[in-house]
């Protein structure tokens, strides 16, 4: 087993009551149920992509060109909800009667 090092955290009450419930419900300590949920955060943060600034600049100039452009002219729709939902039935659906 890996070495434990002793914390002592403070919590909330009802975090208490729910960690309580939480634990006996798996069957474990109430320090198992903080030591996996402590793995979960730090595998997150693993995954967390770079910042990139060049590319949040990008996205920024985009969205600057496009509130120049003004509001998307609106236009009357050719299409109803049914007709969309018949034909993708007819293109997805695997029911063949």
């Amino acid at each position: 087993m890996a070495q434990m090092i002793r914390k002592q955290i403070y919590i909330q009450k009802n975090q208490e009551e729910r960690l309580k419930k939480i634990a006996e419900a798996r069957g474990v300590s109430e320090a198992e149920i903080i030591r996996r949920a402590l793995e979960t955060e730090l595998r997150f943060i693993g995954y967390r992509p770079a910042y990139n600034l060049e590319a949040w600049e990008r996205i920024y100039k985009f969205l600057q060109e496009m509130e120049k452009r003004g509001p998307v002219p609106q236009r009357k729709r050719d299409w109803t909800r049914e007709e969309l939902y018949e034909e993708r039935m007819k293109r997805y659906d695997r029911n063949t009667d």
